[in-house]
């Protein structure tokens, strides 16, 4: 089981030092991954509902600071040696497919490999606008045409591309990634995303927590798995071919654990119940699990991912 922690890309902890001290921290600590979210201006008055919240409230507000995800990948990339990143997720149409194959072709060169690239197809219709973003209600067009684009401009010689948005050729695109190909995760639980990840993904990379789509406790969770494999049989892929990689919201805390209809919702209480909930997904086949540990204050967030290692990762492996 593969286990990651999250970046600070919002909020008091993206400083500079705090930032390099967490990502040092986590590569030392024997962290597999750390994921990178992706925002790059949310307006202040919202109307679009975040998924994965009853209430449909974004967690981190209108007014938080953000860091801008591939070029804060790419500055993680130069602090560590081993330790892989994962966009979790990029929203693919808010950047130019071109620019952003280049971008992440550059990551994975530099880093010689250590790139995974998680992909969603967004849900903030304000910020598409904001930032005059490809179209929002064709974003799942747009995201399967970028992908495609992209794959072509990684693989290929002599890469072409003739769609609806994007078009190229006669052109040189190099240097390749040093992956072939760089592994992709799509993001979400809906029937298109599930199509989206047979058609041209190596894993399924869920959140657990969405209300339209629940998989927080185990009885969830194989049937979501069924669901997901339902869809790769449908799509010609072998299930056992595709991963899949679990998102978690929260970490462990000091809060009792909490039930649904009388069995215990995965990934509350304490640390106990996080050992006993990555080993019955892995279980399952779930291949990554990745958590997150922040605190209000840098030392508390070193505190919060030594305790992980020492109560959980070191009882999962």
């Amino acid at each position: 089981m593969q286990i990651g922690f999250n970046a600070p890309t919002s909020g008091a902890l993206i400083e500079p030092d705090s930032l390099r001290r967490i990502i040092t921290e986590g590569e030392a600590l024997g962290f597999d991954y750390v994921t990178v979210s992706d925002h790059i201006m949310v307006p202040r008055n919202l109307e679009s509902k975040y998924p994965y919240t009853d209430s449909g409230e974004f967690p981190a507000g209108t007014a938080a600071a953000w860091l801008e995800q591939l070029t804060t990948t790419a500055y993680i990339a130069a602090l560590t040696t081993r330790l892989r990143f994962v966009m979790s997720v990029m929203v693919v149409p808010h950047r130019p497919a071109v620019l952003t194959a280049k971008m992440l072709a550059t990551i994975d060169y530099l880093s010689k490999g250590r790139l995974t690239l998680g992909i969603g197809v967004g849900w903030c219709r304000e910020e598409f606008e904001a930032i005059a973003a490809a179209p929002f209600d064709d974003r799942g067009h747009v995201t399967d045409e970028w992908m495609m684009a992209c794959k072509e401009l990684w693989s290929k010689d002599d890469p072409r591309f003739d769609g609806k948005y994007v078009k190229f050729s006669d052109v040189v695109f190099t240097p390749k990634p040093v992956q072939q190909p760089i592994p992709i995760w799509v993001g979400g639980e809906s029937a298109p995303a599930l199509r989206r990840t047979v058609r041209y993904a190596d894993c399924w990379y869920p959140v657990g927590t969405n209300p339209q789509f629940p998989m927080n406790t185990v009885s969830r969770f194989k049937a979501g798995m069924a669901r997901f494999r339902g869809f790769a049989e449908k799509g010609g892929r072998d299930p056992a071919s595709l991963k899949v990689a679990l998102r978690v919201l929260v970490g462990p805390s000091a809060r009792p654990r909490r039930t649904i209809d009388g069995e215990g919702e995965m990934f509350t209480g304490g640390a106990p119940d996080y050992v006993a909930d990555i080993k019955a997904l892995e279980e399952m086949g779930v291949d990554a699990v990745d958590v997150r540990l922040f605190a209000t204050t840098l030392d508390g967030t070193i505190d919060n991912m030594r305790r992980f290692r020492g109560e959980v990762m070191t009882k999962v492996r």
